[in-house]
Order: structure tokens, then C-alpha cells, then sequence
């Protein structure tokens, strides 16, 4: 019988994703459905069906979206064809873009505008590689960590520089990283990793869990990258790790004999479904948090949401300050009205 949770903080969402939420969130409030998005918005199935019964079509290609209808584009960076063709065909489309992504977007063009052949670790197919190495297919080679860097072919004499997914595991990227340095001694790289700091952070709070735990049950969309990363490292650390999306994949046999049960979530994951994976163990004595870093992180809204926003809060505010419903307004009444009760409704 399991007698306590230990429970991962910092866990789920990180500041990209609260983003990305919230921005379509608001866009199927603002406008009628369906309301498209290209890619899903995040990788974790709960989410993306909840949007769907809010009215949100997710497309693999910007042209089944409808001309003139809203589109958003998803957390995960988008390739720049699909962005000018999203905001030709769309009448509004919100770039919902984690701004860590953006970095090695830019990243990319830069390097490759200088002449670098680039050394890109990722996964193969996964959204965000995509759209990375669109940025300059001609300079940019994927790597795939689990394979190395033997499909990697540089020119003679080339400079060459290392970018990343920023959902990998420490793991993958630490290994590339030495292997190439050792490969190009001139190598370039960021001076700050590109791993995203919520990514390094679940992954340093689940090999706590794993100084404690008997069994490590990670809350995650099979495809997160960034949940199969944690899963990874629990395996790494010698503790048996299971990926579950909520609480009805937990398997009552992983459990036989078990006292201590360490719970985390990847950065896409609802905490709603922890809560109910925690409810489906019922350990005795409850759970405990274990904190190990505090994450204080906040990404504005997209640039494009928050001016649509302010454009129809002001034509709200307008439209009530202006009209009674059912009678003629200041508008229509503006020879009787003057500049001085104008000026009252700003506040002068």
C-alpha cells in the first residue's frame, strides 16, 4: 500500500504554455467558432480536446484554414512560410510562439546569414524542429540525439555552430554538446543553453524524486517531448517510470509493494490531472511537496492579441459610453452634445 506521494515542484505548465493557453483561450471567447489553430497549441491531449469542444480546429496545414477566418499559431515556432501564409489567408492570426523558441529561430537566421553550418539537436518530426530549421534549410541539420552526430556533414573549412530543441534532456544535449566541441574546437554556442529553464528545472526536481522514490509516474501527453524527457531521466536515475495522461493509465501492478511514489507532470500537463493521479494512489499518509527551485517566469501575450484586445476593449468602452440601447446617443444627438461632457468621459 503506497503511504505517501512525493510530489515535483516546479511541475506542468511553464510560462510558454500559460501563454499559449491563455492567448487561445481568449480568442474563443472574442470570436464565433470555429476559431483554427495550426498545429496543436500544446502537445497534451486533454488540453487540445478541450479546445476542441470549445470550437478550436487544429490543422497540420495552414490551407484548410478557411479564408478570412481567425488562426492561431501554435506554442512550438512556426516555419516562415507558414506564418506569411497564416497572415495572408487569416483576417486576425496570433503567433502564439514560446519567446525562447523565438530565440533560436533568430538564432538560426543570423548564424546562417554569418555562413555557419549549423549542428540543430532535435527530434525528428517534432513541431518545434520543424519550424527551426525551416528558418535556413540550407545551413541548419537536424541531429537527433538518440543517433549523434555521425549524420552530421560539415564542409571543409566551414565554421559551425550547435543549436537546440529546448525540450531535450539534459542528458542529450550535454552528450552532443562534448562531442562536437571535441569534433570543431572553434564550435560556436550560445552562452546560455537553449534548453528552456523549465525544462532543466522538472528535469533537476524528478532525479530529486528519484533519491526518494520507489516509482516515478510522469503526467504527460505521449507527445511531449518534454514529458518522454522526464521519463527518461527517472529511468536513467535506476527508479522504474511510468508516463500516464491521467489517472485512469495507472496501473494498479506498478504499485504492488510500493510505500513512496514520486509525481511530476511535463510542462504541457494540467495540474488538475496530477491532482487526480494523486486522488487514484490514495497514500496513506498523503503527499509532500518537493521543492526545488522556485520558477517565477511570465511571457506578456502575443503582440497581435494584445493590440486586438485593446482595439475591441476600446470599441466596447466607446460603444457604452456613446449609446443607450433604444435610444438615439451622443452621436447621433451631437449638435446638443458638447465638448465639456466629452471630456467628462475621459475624465476632465
Amino acid at each position: 500500500m503506497v503511504t505517501k506521494v512525493l510530489l515535483a515542484d516546479p511541475r506542468g505548465f511553464c510560462a510558454g504554455v500559460e501563454m499559449a493557453i491563455k492567448s487561445l483561450t481568449w480568442m474563443v471567447q472574442v470570436f464565433e467558432p470555429p476559431v483554427y489553430c495550426f498545429h496543436e497549441i500544446v502537445h497534451n491531449g486533454a488540453v487540445v480536446h478541450a479546445f476542441e469542444e470549445a470550437g478550436v480546429i487544429f490543422v497540420e496545414d495552414i490551407d484548410e484554414v478557411p479564408v478570412g477566418r481567425p488562426v492561431m499559431l501554435s506554442a512550438h515556432g512556426s516555419a516562415p512560410d507558414v506564418v506569411t501564409a497564416a497572415t495572408e489567408r487569416s483576417a486576425v492570426m496570433i503567433d502564439a510562439v514560446c519567446p525562447l523558441v523565438t530565440k533560436v529561430h533568430h538564432e538560426v537566421r543570423r548564424l546562417a546569414g554569418r555562413g555557419y553550418e549549423i549542428i540543430y539537436v532535435g527530434h525528428e518530426g517534432h513541431d518545434e524542429a520543424i519550424g527551426a530549421i525551416a528558418e535556413a534549410p540550407g545551413s541548419a541539420q537536424l541531429v537527433d540525439p538518440r543517433i549523434g552526430l555521425d549524420t552530421f556533414v560539415a564542409s571543409e573549412g566551414s565554421q559551425v555552430a550547435l543549436l537546440a530543441q529546448t525540450t531535450l534532456g539534459l542528458y542529450e544535449w550535454e552528450g552532443i554538446l562534448a562531442d562536437a566541441r571535441e569534433r570543431f574546437p572553434d564550435l560556436w554556442t550560445a552562452r546560455k543553453s537553449d534548453l528552456c529553464y523549465a525544462t532543466t528545472n522538472r528535469q533537476a526536481a524528478i532525479q530529486e524524486l528519484a533519491l526518494r522514490s520507489e516509482v516515478l509516474l510522469v503526467v504527460g501527453s505521449e507527445n511531449s517531448s518534454n514529458t518522454q524527457a522526464l521519463v527518461r531521466v527517472g529511468h536513467n536515475a535506476g527508479v522504474p517510470t511510468y508516463r500516464v495522461d491521467g489517472a485512469d493509465d495507472v496501473d494498479e501492478s506498478w504499485l504492488d509493494g510500493i510505500e513512496v511514489v514520486g509525481v511530476t507532470a511535463g510542462a504541457s500537463a494540467p495540474d488538475r490531472r496530477v491532482q487526480r493521479v494523486i486522488e487514484r494512489i490514495d497514500p496513506s499518509e498523503g503527499s509532500e511537496l518537493v521543492k526545488v527551485t522556485a520558477e517565477d517566469e511570465y511571457f506578456p501575450l502575443p503582440p497581435q492579441l494584445r493590440r486586438l484586445m485593446a482595439s475591441l476593449q476600446a470599441l466596447v468602452e466607446g460603444g457604452f459610453s456613446c449609446r443607450s440601447p433604444g435610444q438615439a446617443g451622443p452621436v447621433e444627438n451631437d449638435r446638443e452634445f458638447t465638448a465639456t461632457e466629452a471630456l467628462a468621459i475621459i475624465g476632465v
